[in-house]
């Protein structure tokens, strides 16, 4: 998670939006040829139109399903060459269902994302601050180490996936409102701020994957120090001050999704 990309989120802008698309691809793409043209009711020959709708929306689940799929193993900059394959459909058909990759990520993860934010609003009615941000950041990370593709998605930035950025900046909002509380109740440090908690969040996200090859539950103990340590007990004064909200923007921004034994870089969208 990062700042207000996720304010829980970190930030990359361009990578997350590239495929790995072969010449064939793209001018799969502009001409409109594709395995899958004829499901989604390019059908010379006259398909009726209901029948046309139902491939349509089939074609739309399978590449939802193989995309969640591909994502998974491979992280968000999976190519999309590959998710048609996975889905059995041309890539002609998979770029007129989702012309971007982040309308693609947006349908994908739009459930996820909105239970992460339900999780966050039960959190600002907690019965106390501490309960509420430690009950949070658990839910968090448990959907980041049971889904490979949702840890790429909320601890980097994808331009234009609607949904990811409302839940950055409702992320955010989260964490400064347990924060203060937390403050005033006396549990949290008073010299933390929101952008410490955020950027802590954002590198120990993109190490859950790393951490979870090794056990699945291993990410529980890093979680859990960083807890204690912003909790009040004779703490140790910090060396430096605090990222700024427009320092922490910056430095998120030069993270990039993770690099999958898999994953390759292209051109394409």
């Amino acid at each position: 998670m990062t700042g207000n990309t996720p304010e829980g989120c970190a930030g990359h802008k361009g990578r997350a939006g590239h495929s790995g698309r072969s010449g064939r691809d793209t001018r799969d793409r502009a001409d409109g040829r594709g395995r899958g043209d004829e499901r989604d009711g390019r059908d010379p020959g006259g398909t009726p139109a209901p029948r046309r709708r139902r491939d349509a929306r089939r074609n739309r689940q399978l590449l939802t399903e193989a995309a969640h799929e591909v994502f998974t193993e491979q992280g968000l900059e999976a190519p999309f060459d590959v998710i048609a394959r996975r889905a059995g459909v041309g890539n002609a058909t998979l770029y007129r269902h989702f012309p971007t990759r982040a309308a693609l990520v947006d349908a994908v993860f739009h459930d996820l994302l909105t239970h992460t934010m339900t999780a966050g609003q039960q959190a600002r009615t907690a019965e106390n601050a501490w309960s509420g941000l430690r009950d949070y950041l658990e839910e968090v990370f448990t959907i980041l180490a049971a889904d490979r593709g949702a840890n790429d998605l909320m601890t980097t930035h994808l331009e234009g996936a609607e949904t990811l950025q409302a839940v950055h900046a409702h992320n955010r909002e989260t964490v400064d409102i347990l924060l203060r509380r937390g403050h005033v109740e006396g549990t949290v440090r008073a010299d933390i701020t929101t952008e410490d908690v955020l950027f802590t969040l954002a590198a120990l996200g993109r190490a859950v994957p790393a951490l979870t090859a090794v056990a699945p539950d291993a990410w529980r103990r890093p979680l859990t120090l960083f807890l204690d340590a912003l909790r009040v007990s004779s703490p140790s004064p910090l060396p430096t001050p605090s990222l700024t909200a427009a320092q922490l923007a910056t430095t998120l921004d030069q993270l990039g999704p993770h690099r999958g034994p898999h994953a390759r870089h292209s051109d394409s969208t």
